[in-house]
Order: structure tokens, then C-alpha cells, then sequence
């Protein structure tokens, strides 16, 4: 008989423990609903209309989580434990030749860059397409950077939020094939619009401001 009464007691905790762990779950499915939506809003493909954030609001956004600017790249010597200096080259992404900036990030931006490159590439995997490479096109400017740029391009901006070592620029022209041999090729086209779903979920979660550049063929992105 007592057997059966152990039986019986085994069972009611099973239920009850499987119960409240459905309540648990139902609890924090209700909390996270607003989350939840938020991440399934899509991107429907109006580049200039999402990505507007104008320069006064990353330059706010640099100086308020930047380093102060370095007049000349000697000058990452003295900030060696505020920024971070960015691999050349890594599965997830590549640089061009950065001939007007240098490769030093916050720490902050460095994850930012980090999670943005590995959310592309998880986006291509769930979608069966072939891996790609994100390319930076520029990162942090020194004062003789920027100085040198202005010459050669009227449209640079001497305060630039690339000043404070919280902004890069993604190029959404140019993606790099992780495997060259492939027979699957995307074009550009498709793979800007898996780059910006990326980017439109974390802007949408306050994490970076984002600028759609035309001419420069880039999204000009600042940790928030």
C-alpha cells in the first residue's frame, strides 16, 4: 500500500512541477512578447528611409562613449587600454587597404562590429546561401586622417564621429566569398538586404545608429 502512496506522491510532483514550469514559461513568454515582437519586424527595403540617423546624433553618441581624438596614429600608444585593435583579417569579415583610418575600436564597437558580422553570417546559414564576408571599408580617423581625406574628398567631415574610435563603415557593394569556389553566387543586392535586417534589429534595440550612405556605398554605423 505504501508503495502505491510513494507512486501516487511521485506522480502529483511531476504534475505540479511540470505545470509550474509551464506557468514559468507562459510568464516569461508574456515579458518578452514586446522583445519578440520587436525582432520579427522586417526590414521591407527602404534603405534611405530606415537608416537615417543624422550626424548630429552619432557624433553625440562618439563623444559620449568615444576616447578624446588622436591628432596622429602614434598616438594609439597612449590609449592602448581604451581601444582595441581589430585583426586584419577574420572569418567574418576583411578591411579594405585603410589608407585614411586605422583599425582601433572601443571595446564597445569592437563587439558591436563582432555581432553584426556573426549575425550576417548566421542569417545566411539559416537561410541555406552561401557565407560571405562582411567588408569594412573605415574606422577610427586621426586628425592627420582626416586632414589628408578632406583634401581628396570634399564631403569629408572634419568632426566626424570616426574621430572617437566608436564608428565604422560597412560596405553593402562589396561582400567576400568564404568559400571562392562556390557555385552559388549572390548578388549584392541580396546579400545588402540580409545585412540590413541585421542591422534593422539592432538599431531597433537602441544598440547603434545607422546611416545609409549612397555615394560612399556604405552603412555608416555608431555604438550607442
Amino acid at each position: 500500500m505504501k508503495y502505491f502512496q510513494w507512486l501516487i506522491v511521485i506522480a502529483m510532483t511531476f504534475v505540479f512541477t511540470e505545470c509550474g514550469k509551464g506557468n514559468a514559461e507562459n510568464e516569461h513568454k508574456t515579458k518578452m512578447d514586446p522583445i519578440v515582437r520587436e525582432r520579427k519586424a522586417r526590414f521591407v527595403g527602404n534603405y534611405n528611409r530606415e537608416f537615417n540617423d543624422l550626424p548630429d546624433l552619432h557624433l553625440e553618441a562618439a563623444i559620449r562613449n568615444g576616447i578624446e581624438p588622436l591628432k596622429s596614429r602614434v598616438d594609439t600608444l597612449l590609449l592602448k587600454n581604451d581601444l582595441v585593435r581589430l585583426p586584419v583579417e577574420l572569418e567574418l569579415y576583411k578591411m579594405y587597404d585603410l589608407k585614411h583610418s586605422i583599425p582601433f575600436l572601443v571595446p564597445s564597437a569592437a563587439s558591436l562590429l563582432i555581432e553584426i558580422s556573426r549575425n550576417f553570417r548566421d542569417s545566411l546559414y539559416s537561410k541555406d546561401l552561401p557565407l560571405y564576408r562582411l567588408y569594412l571599408t573605415s574606422v577610427t580617423r586621426t586628425d592627420e586622417d582626416i586632414a589628408g581625406l578632406t583634401k581628396k574628398n570634399i564631403n569629408a567631415v572634419e568632426n566626424s564621429s570616426h574621430r572617437y574610435g566608436t564608428t565604422f563603415d560597412i560596405s553593402w557593394k562589396r561582400f567576400d566569398p568564404v568559400d571562392p569556389d562556390t557555385l552559388q553566387s549572390l548578388p549584392p543586392e541580396r546579400l545588402k538586404l540580409v545585412l540590413a535586417q541585421v542591422l534593422f534589429d539592432l538599431r531597433n534595440q537602441n544598440r547603434c545608429y545607422v546611416k545609409h550612405e549612397r555615394k560612399q556605398a556604405c552603412f555608416h554605423i555608431t555604438v550607442r
